[in-house]
């Protein structure tokens, strides 16, 4: 008899634990996230801040679509986009094609005080996303001002990066404003503004607490028919 005692309470305990796994992973659904490039130290080339080590920050992380990459700089260095690894390696845009590489930011270099600038890039593509500064013939890329990462699928974007109502290339895009070469990189009016995407991990969030919430109130009643056959 306490052998079966002990079996059920065995087999009790095991389901438990199997249930508190669940829950686990319901509570870990993963929202869209903003990561600050370089962190405290911006996008600076290593002439400026000789400890950035752009490519060593993005090892730590896990990107995907729908993410916001921000970039905190200034009007004296650009932020490039490209998903053409030979425009990354030659730290020059100028021969890139039409629908591979963005300028989400340009360089003064007749600035004699530079200001602040800070810049959301959205992740839209999935694969491999280059980023650089190309300005003064590329001599800020070559001095590390320059990072690759892979962006996964994740949830997919948001409905917010989705066929926009109001279409727009980005901003200073190799040939933007041309009729026949807006890239396929299309992004709304509101691209710098990555927390309005809190809407969509509010929805996410809300079906995530309705579900943990059911599965709650079922686990405290699992709970009290296990003290009940622990006393027994």
């Amino acid at each position: 008899m306490m052998e079966q005692r002990s079996a059920v309470k065995l087999f009790t305990i095991s389901c438990l634990l199997l249930l508190l796994l669940l829950f686990c992973s319901l509570g870990s659904v993963a929202a869209y996230k903003n990561y600050t490039v370089g962190d405290s130290l911006g996008w600076f080339d290593t002439l400026e801040k000789p400890a950035v080590d752009f490519q060593k920050w993005a090892a730590t992380k896990n990107f995907s679509l729908g993410d916001f990459l921000i970039f905190n700089t200034d009007n004296n260095h650009s932020i490039v986009q490209t998903y053409n690894f030979t425009t990354y390696k030659l730290c020059d845009y100028g021969d890139a094609l039409q629908n591979d590489t963005i300028e989400w930011s340009a360089a003064d270099p007749s600035s004699t005080a530079p200001h602040p600038v800070t810049v959301a890039v959205p992740l839209l593509k999935e694969g491999m996303n280059y980023f650089f500064s190309s300005d003064y013939d590329g001599e800020q890329c070559q001095n590390g001002q320059h990072f690759q990462i892979n962006v996964t699928h994740g949830q997919g974007l948001p409905k917010s990066l989705q066929d926009p109502s109001d279409d727009a290339p980005a901003p200073n895009s190799p040939d933007f404003g041309s009729d026949d070469a807006a890239p396929d990189t299309i992004v709304p009016s509101n691209f710098n503004h990555p927390i309005e995407e809190e809407s969509d991990k509010n929805e996410d969030s809300a079906s995530v607490s309705l579900l943990f919430n059911f599965f709650d109130r079922r686990l405290n009643g699992f709970l009290i028919l296990l003290g009940v056959v622990c006393i027994f």
